[in-house]
């Protein structure tokens, strides 16, 4: 053997090593990226049907909400009734309720200035 064959040896050797230590991290590497690859299709497919629960959750919500404004408005116009109710009350029976105090009042008055 010449020195020339015994450095292709080694220079062969070294490069075997090489490809083993560079191999052994790629395979690992491999098997994360089936890994990630497993892992993103299952959370695909369970994702699906949490989305579509969502989409009912929300079309129910929705719909609660406009029972709920339309209950608001009908709570809106009866407090406008009532205040309605309540003015036409005042001005009805306040006017004269103010005259008969006012009148009581001034008998009271007249009444205790004669003892």
């Amino acid at each position: 053997m010449s020195g020339g064959e015994v450095v292709g040896i080694i220079f062969a050797l070294s490069f075997a090593v090489l490809v083993l230590f560079i191999g052994f991290p790629l395979v690992k590497l491999g098997k994360v990226l089936d890994e990630s690859a497993r892992t993103i299709k299952s959370l695909n497919a369970e994702l699906e049907p949490m989305l579509q629960e969502a989409r009912v959750t929300m079309a129910e919500a929705n719909k609660q909400l406009k029972r709920i404004d339309a209950i608001t408005e009908d709570v809106e116009q009866v407090t406008e009734n009532i205040n309605g109710l309540v003015a036409v009350f005042t001005a009805s029976i306040g006017g004269p309720l103010t005259k008969l105090f006012g009148v009581t009042k001034g008998l009271f008055t007249v009444m205790g200035k004669r003892r």
